[in-house]
Parts: structure tokens; C-alpha cells; sequence
């Protein structure tokens, strides 16, 4: 059995505060739940897909510093 790679399912955003410097990372939700980041400078370039799982515990250790 084979599993399906996730899709795109919105729009990619970077943050406000990166206002309008285009050296950024860009971030959507994927249709399992999770994200997929790219770079805002090479919007066809390669994507890191991150499962919901891994896309939280990258945001908690941020939140906390870890």
C-alpha cells in the first residue's frame, strides 16, 4: 500500500511581521492536517512537507524556546 502525498489545500503566507522582504519562508496547509514551507524567493522551487505531528512540535518548541 502506497500513501498519497499530501496537497496544497491554501494559499501560502509568510508572517506580518517579515513585512515586505522577500527573504522569507512561506507556509500552507497540506490535506492531511499538516504544512508544506517553501521559499518566498523560489515560490516553484522545492517544499518541506511536515505531517501534523511534526508541524506542532516544531511550533511548540518555538513557542517555548526549546
Amino acid at each position: 500500500m502506497t500513501s498519497a502525498t499530501p496537497t496544497v489545500v491554501g494559499p501560502f503566507v509568510k508572517a506580518t511581521a517579515s513585512g515586505q522582504q522577500d527573504a522569507c519562508v512561506e507556509v500552507a496547509p497540506l490535506s492531511d492536517g499538516g504544512r508544506a514551507v517553501r521559499d518566498s524567493k523560489n515560490q516553484h522551487g522545492p517544499r518541506l512537507h511536515f505531517g501534523p505531528a511534526q508541524w506542532t512540535a516544531f511550533t511548540d518548541s518555538v513557542k517555548t524556546g526549546v
